[in-house]
């Protein structure tokens, strides 16, 4: 699996002193899906980045729909990539469904390969009564109204305030086993990427992941909210970052 992979930012650590908890009812989060900085036909696309083996690969992230899932419509959120270091090919195809009405996962699906082996999930998210359930037999209940999925949550957090100095505890994975997920605005920042510079609003996210323990994302500091750089870790490749070289379908504001 992949450093960056978007399954990174799935789950989380332990609290931290004076958190500010975000809990959303079903009012709120309506409220959220209102005001969601995405829309169908956003396309990002990234270089990435090793501070190991520099320049490895490219990958792209894409929203598209309305479809259907289960009578309900939904967005389908994408992320691809392909790299390669050395010999080793590496691949990640992820997919999301999350409701219009709500911003919550309905579906989840996952393909990867990397030197470590390989990796395939196909979860259904059921909202309404608490569970999932997986391609394997596998199920559990979830813990949340609106549940997320590794995907769906790097949309969710562009949809957050995130004022200086903020921290939020999110219960909000469909795996009760993967929350919480804990997030701290660091401050703003210019940051410069192959796409242009940005004034961005920095946010660290930790996460409860054998391999990755934190991420560190930069969002434009606008309506937007676009991840211009994904910083994270893992043993085998080093530091990693994914570093924006192209947008379509939004519209940040660059200098």
């Amino acid at each position: 699996m992949n450093s960056f992979s978007i399954r990174r930012f799935a789950a989380v650590a332990a609290s931290l002193p004076g958190l500010l908890l975000f809990a959303a009812d079903a009012l709120a989060a309506q409220e959220m899906a209102a005001r969601a900085p995405f829309a169908p036909g956003e396309v990002l696309t990234y270089r990435a980045v090793s501070g190991r083996f520099g320049p490895f690969g490219t990958g792209a992230m894409r929203v598209s729909g309305p479809v259907e899932v289960r009578g309900e419509p939904a967005l389908e959120l994408a992320f691809d990539f392909r790299g390669r270091v050395g010999v080793f090919r590496l691949e990640d195809r992820t997919r999301s469904w999350i409701g219009v009405d709500h911003l919550r996962s309905l579906r989840y699906a996952k393909a990867e390969r990397s030197p470590l082996g390989s990796h395939r999930e196909e979860v259904e998210i059921y909202p309404d009564e608490g569970r999932w359930t997986d391609a394997e037999g596998k199920s559990g209940e979830t813990d949340c109204e609106h549940p997320l999925d590794e995907l769906s949550f790097l949309y969710y957090v562009r949809s957050l305030p995130l004022p200086n100095g903020a921290e939020y505890t999110l219960v909000h994975h469909f795996d009760p086993g993967r929350n919480p997920v804990s997030l701290k605005v660091l401050g703003r920042e210019r940051t410069r990427v192959p796409a242009g510079e940005f004034e961005t609003v920095v946010v660290e996210m930790r996460v409860r992941d054998e391999r990755v323990s934190a991420m560190r994302l930069f969002l434009t500091d606008d309506a937007s909210r676009i991840p211009v750089r994904i910083e994270s870790s893992a043993p085998w490749i080093g530091s990693t970052r994914l570093l924006l070289i192209g947008v379509d379908g939004a519209d940040p504001r660059t200098e």
